[in-house]
């Protein structure tokens, strides 16, 4: 058996370690076509640039899913892969050309493809490398990317079947337009902020010059497209005019007053102006009306020559020079400031342009109508925590159609194909003969996301071996940020093209926060680059922080301060873990499986053995059950609390009373429980922390921990009695330190120590264990019987079951004494009124397993027996007092 180094270092303990994985072939299925599959395929990173600390969580929780599973036994997959991000990707790629002076249409499409594809090869390397990192056990044989072969295929395939079932169609219709992307946008991929604006208020004057119409707006530089003027048909004040002509200004052109319902009389002055090609209303009115639809703008935001003396002006600029003309010539009424929504691209952060356009579209009725419908019957998706199930079923009830065409080269290219006869051919393969031309656009990226789990299982091949057997995968793990953008996307799809959901479960987690709850950001310069951090603390504290972070749902703010106390646990673990592999002396895992199996059976070992088996059989009962939940900051807790206080600080401690002794036979049982309990520890920590516990593991087992069996339940172990022993054990040393630390009593000065005993059972078991208290009191004289007479001036404390005394006349103070007794009494009343309110609560009492309202109970009987006993203490020393 080798020794641990003395101190615990990441790096050292990390390097090779993924490479040793990698090459051993552990993160592969195993291919036991008995064992059950679980599948997790990964949400894949944009090709954009590094991962941030939101992916290493992300990665973290399905790395932590997947390594339990796989120890479980289940064959297990888990496939990575990367995401072309057709806007953000082409937008990088475009920036560094600007960069060199070069724009794409200086390189024309096949040589600016050829420069992205090298930007995806660079990234695609550095992401890898980072996974690799992080520790994640990705199978990298079967890693995917959005435009590979068999995803284009895919995609191919879906486009052609909605578009033959008319659920894809080509129209011109209002859209979100990000002029400098110079592509269309989703309804999601726009962010609204407040900004500073204003509403410009103009006259239109009629035609035979009569009279003024008021109308306002707040882009007076799309007025050159305006084509009508409206009024409500049974607005009184405009009645007469309908049908007559206004004058535009500026154009001077005459344009006609329409009656039309979009015209609220209760709104301003009543007149709108409209404007089809820049405005989703206007366009409406303009198609019931059969009004034209002028575009007065180019793709990039500059004005085109329908705006006359303002062509080729930028659209901000053109706007604060019409101000100036209308002013001019006197049509400028008032500018009224006003704070208002504006629409923002959320990839390039442009003020987005409402713009008439041919685009595609997916019809959405249906598909929405069949998701919505799934999550009524067994084959439903979970949602963790259920409440997204109500946003997921929000958005789907309300969605619109949705535009699947982008004005990019960076892409699935749309199969579709026009001639000059002015037909469309829609197909997987171009079509046969002259004069064909493929349409120019691609598909917005989410349309091949969407198929991510099926088409990288091989799907549209319903043979291939992966599809049958991981399809549907079993958790996807996401952020709530995208629950609309993907999510829902990949719910449909798979419905419509598989009749089956995508994934069993999602597990929706929040975003990572900086120390003062604001979100990470290049503005703000919060950032945190999770390699700074694994190179200071390790990928394992940092792992640890991110599964202990939150609850699932839930953000998660980043601190150096709890990095810190990770990385003190991952010590701690290392120095347990250390002592106990130096006092081992040879001791197989074998060997002390068989010993733990004699203590269990009562053929050997002491209290304290059984306690502690107990206590453990406990703790992984607890960690799967809330593993099983996703509830990852819960079982973290649960095995901190076990690792650090009851392991570390008493178990360890206790054995020395047997380590230090001269019974060879009892120090060989100790020994085993020791490396017994490590070594389950360690199967429990490992899929949170793979590094380490693959480091310590290597010291006394053969193989891996990666495909160690994990920890199941035992219900052998359970021992009440050793467990409500121990516990008071603990209490009685407990109350005594904290005594002794009231009145600054050494550990190491030997006091008497009175202990009056209400309980039989547990006079028996102190005087029993009488070698346990006397090693960890220090007492000079020692005491244990319920027929003790309670000395008058002495510390006293209660715990189940026995009273504590300490004569410590000469360095007691009555009234310091009554101050501490009455914040004792003040702690048992806080337990007991928060116990009664649980038990008083109806629902809690009807809902809840009968165990654990029994628990709730017990409780509750012993708060009110410390309650009266410190009651009863404080009436004896204020008569000492007196």
């Amino acid at each position: 058996m080798k020794e641990l180094s003395p101190k615990y270092n990441p790096a050292e303990v990390e390097a090779g370690r993924y490479q040793n994985w990698l090459e051993a072939g552990v993160f592969k299925p195993s291919g036991d076509v008995e064992a059950k599959p679980y599948s997790i395929v990964i949400p894949p990173p944009n090709v954009t640039g590094k991962l941030h600390l939101g992916h290493a969580w992300d990665t973290t929780l399905q790395d932590i899913i997947i390594r339990q599973k796989r120890m479980q036994g289940f064959d297990t997959l888990w496939l990575p892969g990367m995401d072309h991000a057709g806007i953000a990707t082409q937008a990088k790629v475009e920036e560094r050309l600007r960069e060199q002076g070069i724009s794409r249409y200086d390189l024309g499409r096949e040589k600016f493809l050829e420069k992205v594809w090298e930007w995806k090869d660079e990234y695609a390397a550095t992401i890898k490398d980072q996974w690799g990192k992080m520790g994640l056990s990705l199978d990298y044989s079967r890693e995917r990317f959005t435009l590979d072969e068999g995803l284009s295929q895919a995609v191919r395939k879906v486009f052609v079947e909605l578009y033959k079932k008319g659920w894809i169609y080509r129209g011109e219709f209002i859209i979100n337009w990000d002029p400098v992307a110079r592509t269309a946008l989703s309804d999601i991929e726009v962010i609204h902020k407040d900004v500073e604006g204003a509403f410009y208020h103009m006259t239109y004057m009629l035609e035979d010059g009569s009279r003024g119409l008021q109308v306002a707006t707040t882009r007076p530089e799309t007025m050159f497209g305006d084509v009508a003027v409206a009024v409500n048909p049974n607005d009184e004040r405009y009645k007469d005019l309908i049908g007559k002509n206004v004058i535009l200004p500026i154009l001077n052109k005459p344009i006609p007053i329409v009656a039309d319902n979009h015209a609220d009389p209760e709104f301003g002055t009543g007149v709108v102006k409209i404007t089809p090609a820049h405005d989703p209303n206007d366009f409406e009115v303009g198609q019931r009306h059969n009004l034209p639809q002028v575009n007065v703008m180019n793709d990039d935001g500059s004005m085109n020559e329908l705006a006359g003396e303002f062509a080729g002006m930028d659209r901000f600029e053109a706007r604060q020079a019409v101000v100036k003309k209308l002013e001019e010539i006197g049509a400028l009424v008032e500018i009224e400031q006003r704070v208002h929504s504006v629409g923002h691209s959320e990839r390039s952060g442009a003020v987005v342009e409402p713009r008439l356009s041919t685009q595609w579209f997916v019809k959405m009725d249906q598909l929405a109508k069949n998701a919505i419908a799934n999550q009524a019957t067994d084959d439903q998706v979970k949602f963790y925590p259920p409440r997204f199930n109500d946003t997921f079923m929000q958005w789907m009830e309300n969605i619109h159609d949705w535009v699947i065409s982008r004005q990019l080269w960076w892409g699935h290219q749309i199969p579709a194909w026009y001639n000059e006869a002015g037909e469309i051919y829609v197909g997987m393969e171009a079509p046969e003969g002259e004069g064909w031309v493929q349409d120019e656009d691609v598909l917005d990226t989410w349309f091949s996301s969407a198929l991510w789990p099926f088409s990288t299982m091989g799907w549209p091949n319903e043979d291939a071996e992966d599809f049958k057997r991981y399809f549907p995968t079993s958790t996807l793990v996401t952020g709530y940020d995208i629950i609309f953008f993907w999510v829902s996307r990949m719910i449909f799809q798979s419905l419509e093209f598989t009749e089956r959901r995508p994934f069993e479960n999602v597990l929706i987690h929040g975003l990572i926060r900086d120390e003062e709850g604001r979100k990470m950001s290049k503005s703000l310069g919060n950032g945190i680059d999770p390699m700074d951090v694994i190179e200071k603390y390790g990928a394992d504290a940092l792992r640890w922080f991110l599964s202990n972070g939150s609850a699932p749902g839930q953000d998660v703010r980043f601190s150096y301060e709890k990095m810190d106390a990770s990385w003190n646990f991952i010590n701690k673990i290392w120095n347990i873990s250390r002592y106990i592999l130096m006092n081992n002396e040879g001791l197989t895992l074998a060997a002390a499986t068989a010993n733990v199996e004699k203590v269990v059976a009562n053929q050997a070992g002491n209290v304290t053995d059984k306690w502690i088996l107990h206590n453990l059989n406990e703790t992984i009962g607890k960690v799967t059950e809330n593993f099983d939940k996703f509830e990852f900051g819960v079982a973290g807790h649960s095995l901190y609390n076990f690792i650090w206080e009851e392991f570390a600080n008493w178990y360890v401690e206790l054995t020395k009373e047997v380590l230090y002794s001269d019974n060879e036979d009892e120090k060989v049982i100790t020994r085993s429980v020791l490396l017994y309990t490590l070594d389950k520890i360690l199967r429990l920590l490992h899929p949170i922390m793979p590094f380490v516990t693959e480091e310590i593991f290597g010291q006394y087992a053969e193989g891996s921990i990666v495909t160690a069996d994990y920890p199941t339940v035992n219900t052998t172990f359970e021992n009440q009695a050793a467990h409500k022993g121990v516990e008071s054990l603990k209490d009685l040393i407990r109350a005594v330190r904290n005594s002794r630390a009231e009145v600054n009593v050494a550990p190491s000065k030997p006091i008497t120590i009175l202990v009056k005993t209400s309980d039989s059972d547990l006079e028996t078991f102190f005087n029993n264990n009488v070698n346990y208290i006397k090693r960890f009191t220090n007492p000079e004289t020692l005491e244990i019987s319920s027929s003790l007479t309670s000395p008058e001036l002495a510390m006293s404390a209660v715990i189940t079951g026995a009273k504590i005394f300490l004569p410590l006349a000469d360095l007691l103070n009555v009234e310091e004494e009554l101050e501490r007794l009455n914040k004792e009494l003040a702690k048992w009343q806080k337990e007991l009124d928060m116990v009664s309110k649980k038990l008083s609560n109806e629902r809690f009492v009807a809902n809840a397993k009968p165990e654990v309202v029994e628990k709730e109970k017990a409780k509750q009987t012993d708060y009110q027996t410390k309650y009266d006993a410190t009651v009863e203490r404080i009436k004896e020393m204020e008569k000492l007092g007196g």
